[in-house]
């Protein structure tokens, strides 16, 4: 079993491996956000065209400052905290079965979700295509929401994001550990069954290493998406909501009700796309990126 990082070292390997991220995966986030927040149903790359034709391809980036200085803190905040939720939740020998791994995450998750609910509030108000006229920046969005709405404003939508963060993250440790033992398995049993054919048996190389990691992302992260877009959806709305709009949201699960019984169940799942797109394939980046970082520091 390797040796648990430190907590400074998955701090930073977190917060490279979320940088990495959302620098390749940020426009299907805009898309994502606009299809939340429309009561229009188009897909994806429709969104997209739409936002290209008529605002600019620059837009496909618009708000990406607040992220990208949330990511550091955020990613590295949820894999430092798994990193010390894991270590507490361990049985005696060292084990930690797949269980109290989802529990880590989504206690990680939770903890995020304090960090990055200001930088998300902010983040949805600046992809919005209602306030493309609202906010000429990050730093004016920033200014105009602590001035006109208060510094309680940057919390909007916080329970919301929480129960997102737990469910994401919980479906996420748990998944890519049981997914990286069957991929080694896997791999493993065909290495053995060359061998026995007379082929050389080797060990995994870095390659195939990296590849089980990216897969097994990739299956944490679509699982998570699945479990959690509605949740999702909840929090953009909310967190989008201006104080003089009536507010059809004030909590997770009677919003949840409302927009199911307003607009129907297709509505809880709107951004889906964009959102396995983002999450399956970025989930993979990251546990790789971690990967290389973590073992580049040890």
């Amino acid at each position: 079993m390797s040796e648990p990082l430190s907590f400074g070292k998955s701090l930073i390997a977190g917060g490279i491996a979320g940088t990495v991220e959302i620098c390749i995966m940020y426009p299907t986030d805009v898309a994502k956000t606009r299809q939340q927040l429309s009561k229009e149903s188009l897909s994806m790359f429709e969104t997209m065209r739409a936002v290209v034709r008529n605002e600019g391809a620059v837009n496909l980036y618009r708000g990406v400052t607040s992220p990208i200085f949330a990511e550091a803190p955020k990613r590295a905040t949820k894999f430092a905290t798994n990193e010390v939720y894991k270590n507490m939740l361990r049985r005696e020998d060292g084990s930690l079965p797949w269980y109290r791994a989802g529990l880590a995450g989504a206690l990680a998750g939770t903890t995020e979700a304090f960090v990055n609910c200001p930088f998300e509030t902010i983040k949805v108000r600046m992809q919005s295509k209602e306030h493309l006229h609202r906010y000429r920046s990050t730093a004016d969005c920033v200014s105009q929401l602590v001035r006109g709405e208060g510094i309680t404003a940057l919390f909007r939508g916080l329970e919301a994001q929480i129960w997102r963060n737990a469910a994401w993250n919980g479906t996420y440790f748990a998944s890519i550990g049981s997914a990286r033992v069957w991929l080694a398995g896997y791999m493993n049993s065909k290495s053995s069954s060359k061998a026995g054919a007379g082929a050389s048996s080797d060990a995994p190389s870095r390659w195939t290493t990296l590849g089980i990691s990216f897969v097994s992302g990739l299956v944490g992260g679509g699982l998570g998406t699945l479990l959690n877009t509605p949740l999702d959806v909840v929090k953009s709305r909310m967190q989008n909501q201006l104080p003089t709009a009536s507010h059809a949201y004030h909590w997770t699960f009677p919003a949840l009700l409302h927009i199911y019984r307003t607009e129907g169940a297709r509505a809880l799942y709107k951004g889906l796309g964009p959102r396995f797109l983002r999450l399956g394939p970025g989930g993979g980046i990251m546990i790789v990126v971690f990967d290389l970082v973590s073992q580049w520091l040890s």
